[in-house]
């Protein structure tokens, strides 16, 4: 494509070396290990490197120009602009002829849950007969194509490249999660959503972002920027979420788990069994021209367990009723979905049962251990990977939940790993985050035993696991492979009558 349109609505600031703007450019690149003959190079300035180091080498490689913050020593033609990420985000939109538009594609947002409620959604779909893309935290699916996720959101020129390839594919509803991370980055900036979905917010990611404030103004801006023509569906039982209701150009759909004063709410609901049923309400007539809504209830019967699983459920219902699927599709999708990987799954439900759950933050605690407490079980026992590489404050905060939790569940086992066994260098657990659990540990009077590899506290707790126990394998990245050493356990002790049932979640995870 010519220079002179990829550059359409971007403010130069500045020129060096002589420009030829009607360059034909054949691909965009900000990693320069990419570039080819006659690409252009956007040099970003990332959280580790400076893509700005990079020009020299992109420009020998075959880049015809280089969009740049700061000018370098190099003959390569440079073009000036206040931030970069931004301009890529602008670029790419013109490069692949702003595809989103053409496309029909929601946008869901969540402290928690954006992963699970996604893949709900997805699956409705499908059984409603349509052609779906999906892109998120465990892969980007669509077609043909399926592609490990990274990112949980996939920087703008990823977005827009797999937009376009899903058009030739005649794609028709494309499920995206967005986290706080890809606003505040500008990955999701040009992409035109026919409806945003803000689900549950709590603290997370605050050393990341700076600041509490700084990462709800990120998690808001899918709200706040959604277009007059699309929808805003927000869930009113969080304060910082019905701020939103006034803030947005969207026509805005309610809703709350916990009364019936909005559009839709729940009723009944049971969760006994660890798996959750429920009555979904239409709390009144909705009519917005291209979708109309009756008054009316049905009850909901989920395979999968949780309260969180709960509050999925709601949103992708929601979502689904918006596009006018039908509401016996709804509910056989929802009975019918099995779960994603690490959400609270029962990985194993014979002498005893083990869930496995991605624990990630206060929140999410709060969640898993609240249907914890309402399940029925003899006696509790729980593996926690201490999260590295997040900082004391989360750390701080999550060590402080569960410690609470732990006194109210009467844990007869809790034991801690460092996964050294396991985790990369960007997930290890460092000093200071050790000793802030340790001692919000003994702040609680809370006896805990830390392993520092995975492996052998699986086996160890495992050990302890009597008939009717629940035992709950709870951590992000640090109890990724915490099944595979259960199955591994299980195996060699004989207490599997089905075996393929764990080893086929095991073969099919992504993490």
């Amino acid at each position: 494509m010519n220079l002179r349109k990829i550059l359409k609505n971007i403010e130069i600031l500045d020129t060096k070396n002589f420009i030829d703007f009607d360059v034909d450019i054949k691909k965009i690149c900000y990693n320069s290990k990419f570039i080819t003959e006659s690409s252009l190079f956007v040099a970003i300035k990332g959280y580790i490197t400076d893509g700005h180091k990079y020009i020299l080498q992109a420009y020998e490689k075959g880049a015809v120009c280089a969009i740049v913050e700061d000018f370098i020593d190099c003959e390569i033609p440079q073009l000036k602009v206040e931030n970069t990420r931004i301009e890529l985000a602008n670029v790419s939109k013109n490069f692949y002829d702003d595809p989103s538009q053409k496309l029909n594609i929601v946008g869901i947002t969540a402290t928690n849950g954006k992963t699970t409620t996604s893949f709900m959604l997805d699956k409705i779909y499908n059984d409603a007969g349509y052609r779906t893309g999906i892109i998120g935290t465990v892969y980007t699916k669509y077609s043909d194509i399926t592609i490990p996720s990274v990112l949980t959101t996939p920087e703008s020129l990823e977005l827009q490249s797999f937009f376009r390839d899903m058009l030739k594919k005649k794609i028709e509803k494309v499920t995206m999660e967005v986290s706080s991370s890809s606003e505040e980055l500008y990955r999701v900036k040009n992409i035109d959503f026919n409806i945003v979905a803000f689900n549950n917010f709590s603290r997370e990611h605050i050393d990341q972002h700076g600041s509490f404030e700084k990462y709800y103004e990120a998690k808001s801006k899918l709200v706040k920027e959604a277009s007059k023509n699309a929808v805003a569906i927000l869930n009113m039982d969080f304060d910082h979420i019905k701020d939103l209701l006034t803030q947005t150009k969207a026509r805005v759909i309610t809703y709350s788990l916990e009364n019936n004063d909005y559009d839709f709410s729940i009723s009944e609901l049971d969760l006994s069994t660890g798996f959750g049923k429920y009555i979904f309400n239409v709390n009144r007539n909705i009519d917005f021209n291209d979708f109309v809504l009756k008054k009316q209830s049905f009850e909901i019967n989920l395979s999968v367990a949780g309260y969180s699983s709960v509050m999925n459920s709601v949103a992708a219902i929601i979502i689904s009723l918006v596009q006018n699927i039908d509401v016996d599709i709804i509910k056989k999708s929802i009975s019918a979905f099995s779960g994603v990987e690490r959400r609270f799954e029962m990985i194993y439900d014979e002498k005893f049962k083990i869930i496995d759950d991605h624990y990630a933050n206060v929140k999410n605690i709060d969640v898993t251990l609240e249907t914890l407490s309402k399940m029925k079980y003899k006696n509790f026992r729980m593996l926690y990977a201490i999260r590295g590489n997040r900082g004391v404050n989360l750390n701080r905060e999550t060590a402080e939940e569960t410690a609470k939790w732990l006194k109210k569940l009467d844990a007869k086992t809790f034991y801690a790993t460092l996964s050294k066994d396991t985790v990369s260098k960007k997930d290890e657990v460092s000093k200071e985050e050790l000793e802030i659990f340790l001692n919000i540990m003994e702040k609680y009077n809370i006896n805990v035993k830390v392993f520092d590899n995975l492996e052998n506290s699986v086996y160890e707790i495992l050990k302890t696991a009597d008939k009717g126990d629940v035992v709950l394998f709870a951590g992000c990245q640090g109890m990724d492979k915490g099944a595979k050493f259960a199955y591994n356990y299980l195996k060699s002790n004989n207490l599997m009558k089905d075996e393929n049932y764990l080893k086929n979640k095991i073969n099919n995870r992504i993490c």
